[in-house]
């Protein structure tokens, strides 16, 4: 079995595949503060009752955590063929960017999953932390994309500046027009996020020379949005998890 741990700045999403398919799957926050022993005692009672790990492969965007998650590997994994996704590995993802040192590890997993599923040329939503459009050439190479606050983090600094205004459920309200707070920072949240979105994607796609072959959203908060966008082709929730199995078997 192989473990795909995926370690983004919000939340940590774990996998457990078998051959090609993912089995059993987990969502758990990142905390920047945890210690290799306690990581593994939250990944020792996730994977209580899971067949035995032969293989595992890692990315993280937290530095912090990807220094203990390799301590905690070397620890308790020793055994076991582990691929981190750093520099140096190979990604079969060229990186046509100024400085490729700089773009994040899952930014180049996605794009291989994406490509490897879907073709090219793609774009690649996330909703994460922050909301990520990353652009797949028809060649499969990774040419730049864009980046921009997340929902989550757009409401917090909305909540935390506007006095009068809080916290709400990220859902889609009866109408665009709200009639009452609560729908009017939903209606904002949702259909602001899809339409700009939309307007990347329709961008995007002008200088790729119109063509385009998908258009893949991911990330945890992908299901509230995808609903609402005209752009977006295909939701696939484990394009992390499936493009870090992908990378494992063209390395170890």
């Amino acid at each position: 079995m192989l473990l795909a741990i995926d370690v983004g700045n919000t939340n940590t999403v774990i996998g457990l595949f078998d051959g090609d398919q993912l089995g059993q799957s987990w969502r758990i926050k990142t905390d920047a503060r945890e210690t290799a022993d306690e990581i593994e005692l939250t990944f020792s009672g996730l994977l209580r009752d899971a067949p035995e790990v032969t293989g595992i492969a890692l990315c993280s965007t937290v530095p912090s955590v990807l220094r203990e998650m390799r301590t905690m590997l070397s620890r308790y994994y020793a055994d076991v063929p582990t691929l981190i996704v750093e520099p140096g590995i190979k990604t079969g993802v060229p990186i046509l960017t100024d400085n490729p040192k700089e773009v994040g590890a899952d930014r180049i997993v996605n794009s291989l999953a994406a490509f490897t599923l879907y073709g090219g040329p793609a774009i690649v939503v996330d909703f994460g932390t922050s909301t990520n459009l990353d652009v797949v050439s028809a060649k499969g190479e990774f040419l730049g994309g864009a980046l921009a606050p997340g929902i989550e983090i757009s409401i917090d600094a909305l909540a935390a500046r506007a006095a009068q205004l809080r916290k709400v459920e990220l859902v889609a309200p009866r109408n665009v027009i709200g009639k009452n707070t609560v729908e009017a920072l939903q209606s904002g949240a949702v259909y602001g996020f899809a339409g700009q979105v939309d307007g990347l994607v329709d961008r995007i796609i002008d200088e790729l020379g119109g063509e385009i072959k998908a258009v893949i959203a991911t990330g945890g908060l992908a299901s509230i949005v995808v609903p609402e966008s005209d752009t977006i082709t295909h939701h696939e929730p484990d394009l992390t998890l499936i493009g870090l199995r992908l990378m494992f078997e063209r390395n170890l």
